[in-house]
């Protein structure tokens, strides 16, 4: 768990997933020290969505299988092809080098960012995560950890738990991608708006909690995934 990237995607000046997210980056600079940590916020600068050539480009270098990356670089034919995947290529190589992924997820409109889900969808290019020799997931054995927070309340038995398409997606995504369900720690921030709207303030001393668990929550967290790492050494 010695390097770790860490990206955020809220557009609020007022973010609780930022917060979130910084409790753990903090502590676990205090374990591993500045020289493996790396932020990218993709809501202050967007990574650009997928076009035509990308999607072409994609299609086309699948139909070849995993390959490494110098390989997919061969195969872009054209100036387009290959400006989408110099855009493309810096992000997978920050995914690749990073033992842990952090991200801070604020839920917009019942789902994740679409400063997220930009980058989602460009990293996720056909064979980049695959071991081209054994066919292994190569996101397996490492660490994701999504501070995920919510202006209202979703959790297990809330009147709006289905409406939760936060959680799944990320969850979904991710051990799609390789990483074993033991190893995505997704901490909830429950009714976050709780104070400043009106049909939400009951609920204010359950957002206090909830916020209070999940500080909690974070800050530990490093330490006991570096525990645990080490037990398996």
């Amino acid at each position: 768990m010695t390097s770790l990237l860490h990206l955020d995607s809220s557009h609020s000046n007022d973010s609780v997933s930022r917060h979130l997210t910084g409790l753990f980056a903090r502590a676990w600079r205090q374990l591993h020290g500045y020289g493996d940590y790396r932020y990218r916020d993709v809501a202050a600068e967007q990574v650009p969505m997928i076009t035509s050539a990308y999607c072409s480009f994609a299609q086309r270098v699948q139909s070849h299988g995993a390959l490494p990356l110098a390989a997919v670089a061969a195969l872009a034919g054209t100036p387009s092809e290959r400006r989408e995947w110099s855009r493309t290529v810096p992000l997978v190589r920050e995914v690749l080098e990073a033992d842990t992924l952090l991200l801070g997820v604020p839920m917009y409109n019942l789902t994740v960012p679409p400063s997220l889900k930009a980058w989602i969808d460009r990293i996720t290019f056909p064979g980049v995560f695959t071991n081209p020799e054994t066919g292994s997931p190569l996101l397996r054995g490492k660490q994701v950890v999504v501070a995920a927070a919510r202006g209202g309340g979703y959790g297990p038995g809330a009147p709006k738990e289905a409406f939760d398409f936060q959680t799944p997606y990320l969850r979904a995504y991710f051990e799609g991608m390789g990483v074993r369900e033991e190893d995505v720690h997704i901490i909830h921030a429950e009714l976050t708006r709780a104070a400043d709207v009106p049909e939400l303030a009951r609920f204010q001393d359950l957002a206090k909690r909830s916020r209070a668990q999940a500080e909690s929550r974070m800050a530990e967290l490093p330490e006991r995934l570096n525990r645990r790492e080490a037990t398996a050494r």
